[in-house]
């Protein structure tokens, strides 16, 4: 039995090619993985293939040539089994988390299946790669596939698609190359675009002000309280959608300002807090029946109640097309156009590879906590519907803090939306 990193158990058959002594070459057969095969059902298996390789025969040698005319379609089966795990980076090994699995694997049989599924994995070629990629391109595999009662999923097809299925159906061809089946992945010379267009979404301060007065309006209308604080965390932290969501209390961490995710994108992972997220937290009412921050009202899920708000809050502010992730672009845009150094960025999204981050490496945490509290003090601001922001730049010029402190009394002075704002805004940093 095989123990990979991330915990999976995969049982082979070890032999003697040609039933030969101990001079004779070994070779290894996978027999399968604990879960899909009990221990019992794969010791039936191995005798089966001892059996026949002390007869004479190499069943390794008989695999290979069998997979040598394996169908695409019996690939993609074969990858679901024993493919799933991250190529390269830092988790190489490691199992593809579930959801990305799900992911990739649909996206497989919805585009590669229909397209490729009946042709042979040693006759596709650059050629073939590259009219598949055209084919999702134009919507060729676009479709609504019904599920069950009342259950359909919508197939898209387009350029974002096509780029996707591509990434995948390399992977598998790369695992397809490792296992032997064939001797290099054709898409490495397919002329395709491989890479997005990288034209990120992100919100300016005025649009971050017209989402926080929506964010408001909604709570006046009696949204869930706990979608709101969702929505809040992921502007102010530059957290994905689910590392807010599914947030633990055991990796939030008050006293020092900071959220230890026990299991991000990139694996482990420590995010400063700036002192208005933490002030959102510390808000936040504990429950001794579950460590989630945010608990789902019914079993022992997190809370998953805030799509719809969400589109609710976007469509009051008229912000189109964005989604949670844009507040994460924002968070990064934000620091850096302010100034701030690019491994500052990374630290506070938690890039762990290079070349999001070229020195994030060499960051020390509390100088990123710094910068954390005054890129959220700004976002914070604006969405508490602060239009006037101080900029370092500005700040250099103004003539004094009494002149500053005037101008906050004439504003607080006039009984007016400006002055309950800037209100909210002073008591939530006192707090």
């Amino acid at each position: 039995m095989r123990v990979e990193p991330g915990g999976t158990k995969t049982f082979f058959a070890r032999y003697r090619v040609h039933g030969g002594g101990r001079r004779a070459a070994q070779k290894l057969v996978t027999i399968g993985r604990l879960g899909i095969l009990t221990p019992e059902q794969a010791r039936k298996k191995a005798k089966v293939i001892l059996a026949e390789a002390v007869g004479g025969s190499d069943p390794a040698a008989e695999i290979k040539a069998r997979r040598r005319l394996m169908k695409v379609a019996e690939l993609v089966d074969l990858y679901e089994e024993e493919g799933c795990f991250i190529q390269r980076g830092k988790r190489q090994g490691f199992p593809m988390k579930e959801r990305t699995k799900t992911y990739t694997m649909a996206r497989l049989r919805h585009h590669v299946i229909p397209l490729l599924g009946r042709r042979t994995v040693a006759e596709l070629g650059a050629g073939e790669i590259e009219r598949f990629f055209r084919d999702v391109e134009e919507g060729k595999t676009a479709r609504q596939e019904k599920l069950g009662p009342r259950r359909f999923v919508n197939v898209r097809g387009g350029e974002g698609a096509a780029r996707k299925v591509f990434r995948d159906l390399s992977a598998i061809l790369s695992f397809a190359a490792r296992r032997e089946i064939i001797d290099r992945n054709p898409c490495e010379k397919a002329a395709v675009r491989k890479t997005d267009n990288h034209k990120e979404r992100y919100l300016t301060l005025d649009e971050v002000t017209r989402l926080g007065k929506a964010i408001d309006e909604l709570a006046e209308e009696g949204t869930n309280p706990k979608a709101l604080a969702i929505m809040r965390l992921w502007a102010l932290t530059g957290c994905r959608r689910e590392e807010i969501a599914a947030l633990k209390w055991s990796e939030v961490d008050l006293e020092r300002g900071c959220l230890r995710l026990e299991d991000s994108k990139t694996g482990k992972s420590v995010r400063p807090l700036g002192v208005a997220a933490i002030a959102i937290l510390e808000g936040v009412a504990r429950s001794d029946e579950t460590d989630f921050v945010f608990p789902a009202g019914t079993g022992e899920n997190h809370f998953q109640g805030y799509k719809t708000p969400w589109k609710h809050a976007v469509k009051k502010a008229e912000l189109v097309g964005v989604s949670p992730h844009t507040l994460r672009h924002t968070m990064g845009s934000m620091t850096i156009s302010s100034g701030e150094a690019m491994a500052f960025a990374g630290a506070i999204l938690g890039h762990s590879n290079p070349r999001s981050t070229a020195i994030y490496a060499h960051v020390q945490f509390d100088p990123a906590k710094l910068v954390a509290d005054r890129i959220s003090e700004r976002i914070a601001a604006a969405l508490a519907g602060v239009a006037a922001i101080v900029t370092d730049a500005e700040r250099e010029h103004a003539a004094s803090d009494e002149e500053l402190l005037t101008e906050v009394a004439k504003v607080l002075a006039n009984d007016n939306q400006d002055a309950d704002r800037l209100c909210a805004l002073l008591k939530l940093f006192a707090s």
